[in-house]
């Protein structure tokens, strides 16, 4: 097995642009980025460019963020200290294919199946970190918007992104340990399937103890499926809870039923969430997915 770390960083890395006086809520981190992708469904040059910037500035807590489609048109949320810089840096930024600026201002190009799509201009306070982090973001909404599936790799490097904004508001409260063999990262599956049960984990499994705890999630390749866990040592459930949330009848806890019903109907009956848990023993969610299926392929 190895140890999947991400493409941009480490579950155990907080971002430069996360380090903020007072708390971070990653719920509320998590809703704004939720917000970013639906603004983008029409791309960085559609009607909701200028939302979505606003929505990125917030996040990141710069002066500015541009967001431009290949016609160069720039969509501003905030004003940029030097508008020149950055709207010559914009223009430059689909030639380059990579990150460019200087200190306070950085671009990127935002790179969707192998092609420019647009650009990502941002204005502040550790800009060239803040860019990278927030084009992961806006490139991961665009690819979203052609389709229902992802790969296991893709899945993975959302959770750790789910991690490292949780990791910045319970620090070493929260252990992590992620791993997975290579023969699975290329596995199609629906888009955030992982993300709500490691939610779920935290949230319902590690924070009612007050203490934290470990998160464990692995994947593997087993009788010709993939199987994934994810597993916490937190408070645990009842049998009569489990069955409730898979039914989808727990009050503001909808996110098991929904990926266990999205699985039922990409895969079949037999492909549905496992859940092995008992009161103070932690819980184990099990997903298991055909290693290939004819009619699935990753957008």
């Amino acid at each position: 097995m190895i140890e999947v770390r991400g493409r941009r960083r480490g579950v155990t890395d907080v971002p430069t642009w996360l380090r903020r006086d007072g708390p971070v809520d990653p719920i509320a981190v998590l809703s704004v980025a939720r917000q970013v992708a639906a603004h983008l469904s029409e791309g960085p040059a559609g009607a909701g460019g200028r939302a979505a910037a606003r929505r990125l500035r917030w996040l990141l807590g710069v002066h500015a963020v541009g967001l431009a489609g290949l016609s160069g048109t720039v969509e501003w949320s905030g004003r940029p200290v030097d508008e020149a810089a950055a709207l010559e840096l914009a223009a430059a930024a689909p030639h380059s294919e990579k990150f460019t600026g200087k200190p306070g201002l950085a671009a990127v190009p935002l790179i969707v199946d192998h092609e420019v799509t647009g650009v990502l201009v941002v204005d502040g306070p550790s800009a060239g970190k803040a860019v990278r982090e927030a084009a992961w973001l806006v490139e991961n909404a665009l690819e979203r918007r052609h389709g229902e599936y992802t790969t296991v790799a893709d899945e993975f490097e959302a959770i750790e992104t789910y991690l490292v904004l949780q990791r910045a508001v319970m620090g070493e409260r929260l252990q992590v340990q992620i791993r997975v063999v290579p023969d699975v990262l290329a596995v199609p599956l629906p888009y955030l399937v992982l993300q709500p049960l490691v939610e779920n984990a935290i949230r319902h499994g590690l924070e009612p103890l007050g203490r934290g705890g470990t998160v464990q999630v692995q994947g593997e390749a087993r009788n010709g499926d993939c199987v994934i866990s994810v597993e916490d040592d937190g408070v645990g459930m009842a049998p009569a809870e489990v069955a409730a949330l898979l039914a989808g009848k727990a009050t503001g806890r909808v996110g098991l039923s929904n990926v266990d019903r999205r699985l039922r109907t990409a895969y079949g009956p037999w492909y549905g969430l496992v859940v092995e848990t008992e009161r103070d023993a932690g819980t184990r969610v099990l997903v298991r997915v055909p290693l290939s299926q004819p009619g699935v392929l990753p957008s």
